[in-house]
């Protein structure tokens, strides 16, 4: 079995860009990153996205993300930067305090290539070290946003699906790619106000990983699936799933225990949303306990969530540790 050190993205931006870019493009609702930027503010984001790249580094993780600086609609930012979503009010990001704008699709999601120009940025500066993308998956993008142009919950899905598997065909190489499903956890396709079948989570995240030759990890959090949305990502031509040991340990274990798990798991090993910086002993307590039911051939130990809920110096100790969990010793415990 081996480990290994990473994160799921969307980083905290350092508070130098924070001042830059509240003087470049303000900091109201209309002064979101929309696509059409001036070349001053992509270059902040550019040097923050090269101080991120090396901080992981410096902390010595197996795979480099480009910290998704710019995705100020957290992971609806693939669909507020696309010609054919309007950006409307603000609404709340699951159960938390903060906002993403309202994602009205009133057009085909066509080809948009934005993803993939981050993304190019990223593997140009990691020397070597594995690049991993970071995307929403296919629900979840789906389930933030209103649909006023394919009329049916099902074909909105695909749609999405589809689209994000037409951006990742464009990606540069990458060596594992993880889509963030917290929806599937939050707000599963078994409820009334989700006529999406389970089968057509299977469907739509197989659309997408089938766009790429890398590694796929479908993460989830805040929570555990239930029964059949488990066993249908587990269907799903997906390599690996993700499991929150903060906030559902037990449920996952049990999950685990009873319908099994693929040969590559992401454990949510640190809270994304809370300062106190777990110790070596209680990472290496949560990963043996749940490799001890799974016995997975790969282990990614990765925070439960997205980490832009954290000032940056906390975000930067969970990195340090995650580094050391992957590669600590008995004797070190």
């Amino acid at each position: 079995m081996s480990r290994v050190a990473t994160t799921v993205g969307l980083y905290p931006l350092p508070d130098w860009a924070k001042d830059e870019l509240s003087e470049l493009k303000g900091h109201q609702k209309e002064d979101l990153i929309s696509g059409d930027e001036g070349a001053a503010v992509a270059e902040t984001y550019d040097r923050a996205c090269a101080e991120a790249i090396e901080r992981q580094r410096e902390a010595d993780l197996d795979r480099i993300v480009g910290g998704q600086l710019r995705w100020d609609d957290m992971l609806g930012y693939p669909l507020a930067v696309h010609d054919a979503v309007e950006t409307g009010g603000i609404v709340r990001y699951y159960d938390n305090n903060n906002f993403y704008r309202e994602l009205v699709v009133d057009g085909e999601l066509t080809f948009d290539g934005t993803l993939a120009d981050e993304l190019r940025g990223v593997t140009s500066r990691t020397d070597g070290t594995p690049v991993q993308a970071v995307l929403p998956g296919p629900y979840s993008l789906a389930d933030l946003a209103v649909d006023e142009h394919y009329g049916d919950d099902r074909a909105f899905l695909a749609g999405v699906a589809e689209f994000l598997a037409a951006e990742g065909e464009a990606f540069p190489d990458v060596e594992t790619v993880f889509l963030l499903e917290p929806s599937l956890a939050v707000n599963p396709p078994t409820g009334e106000e989700t006529p999406v079948e389970t089968d057509d989570v299977t469907d739509a995240l197989s659309t997408v990983a089938e766009a790429f030759e890398a590694e796929v990890v479908v993460h989830t959090y805040w929570g555990a699936l239930s029964a059949d949305v488990y066993t249908a990502a587990l269907d799903a031509a997906v390599d690996g799933l993700g499991y929150d040991l903060v906030n559902a340990g037990e449920e996952a274990l049990a999950t685990a225990s009873e319908h099994g798990t693929p040969d590559t798991v992401a454990l949510g090993v640190v809270d994304g949303q809370n300062t106190r910086v777990e110790s070596l002993q209680e990472i290496d307590d949560r990963v043996s306990r749940f490799e001890d039911v799974a016995s997975p051939e790969r282990t990614y130990l990765t925070p439960n969530t997205e980490l832009f809920y954290l000032p940056v110096t906390s975000a930067d100790a969970k990195l340090d540790v995650l580094g050391r969990a992957a590669n600590v010793s008995e004797v070190e415990l």
